[in-house]
């Protein structure tokens, strides 16, 4: 009986691992008909976001609840990702106005970059954005110490932002190296602090990245260079424009 019992249990705890392991892939609800993405470069805008006072004391993308909430629900963002992402685009619009970035491209990179600060490299611990807009558990990348495929860097900014005194990682929802982070990192939830582990702060600087490498990204070759600026990969731009325009028709990524 124990070794009948064993088996049992094994093949449940078998079948509820496949069971929880599909759950991070992203599969649409069959009743959904997703559209066809198109290919545009730049992709489209998504839904315009409601101006409000980016200047305001506090955590500004707070005032962006009521947009974000009911495009959380037909695009599987996270609502705070996506008052981040809004939140970014009107700050650029009025820090850089010629960059013409929309919260989507944003989007884009965030899916890319860590599902919109939910995955965390592990399975069994899989990160999220608390209220306060922080990953938890905190994600951050391997060392970038030269294995094959991966740059080498060593630490730019004793450990502080990564735990690694030796390498740099890549850290928060879009993935920021510390060096990249010390020229772009940007405030932009209130506290004083640009955090890139934040993601509003993260959102803001990913914005600052894009529009200073991009400069007019409602052009194809601006936001073509604005995407290389982050990561210089074909596979790469192919993947956040997918993302992108998927947001622009009110529809998960894929």
């Amino acid at each position: 009986m124990g070794c009948g019992l064993g088996v049992v249990l094994a093949i449940v705890m078998v079948i509820s691992l496949i069971g929880w392991a599909l759950s991070f892939l992203d599969i649409s609800s069959p009743t959904r008909q997703l559209q066809p993405v198109p290919d545009n470069v730049p992709p489209a805008g998504a839904a315009e976001v409601p101006l409000i006072d980016v200047h305001a004391p506090g955590r500004t993308s707070d005032k962006l609840d009521f947009w974000a909430a009911p495009l959380a629900e037909k695009t599987g963002i996270p609502a705070a990702a996506i008052r981040a992402y809004g939140n970014a685009e009107l700050i650029a619009r009025d820090a850089w106005p010629t960059c013409r970035i929309r919260w989507n491209t944003l989007a884009g990179i965030g899916w890319v970059e860590s599902r919109h600060g939910t995955y965390s490299g592990s399975y069994f611990n899989r990160s999220h954005i608390n209220e306060a807009g922080f990953a938890e558990p905190k994600i951050i990348g391997i060392p970038l110490d030269g294995s094959p495929g991966f740059a080498a860097i060593p630490d730019t900014d004793g450990g502080l932002l990564d735990g690694d005194t030796e390498w740099d990682r890549a850290v928060g929802p879009m993935q920021f190296i510390p060096e990249s982070w010390k020229r772009y990192g940007r405030d932009a939830n209130g506290d004083g602090v640009a955090d890139p582990h934040q993601i509003d702060d993260a959102a803001l600087g990913a914005a600052h990245l894009l529009c200073t490498n991009g400069g007019d990204l409602s052009t194809p070759e601006g936001w073509s260079r604005a995407i290389y600026a982050y990561n210089r990969s074909e596979a790469y731009l192919i993947d956040v424009r997918d993302a992108a325009a998927s947001y622009a028709l009110n529809q998960p990524a894929r």
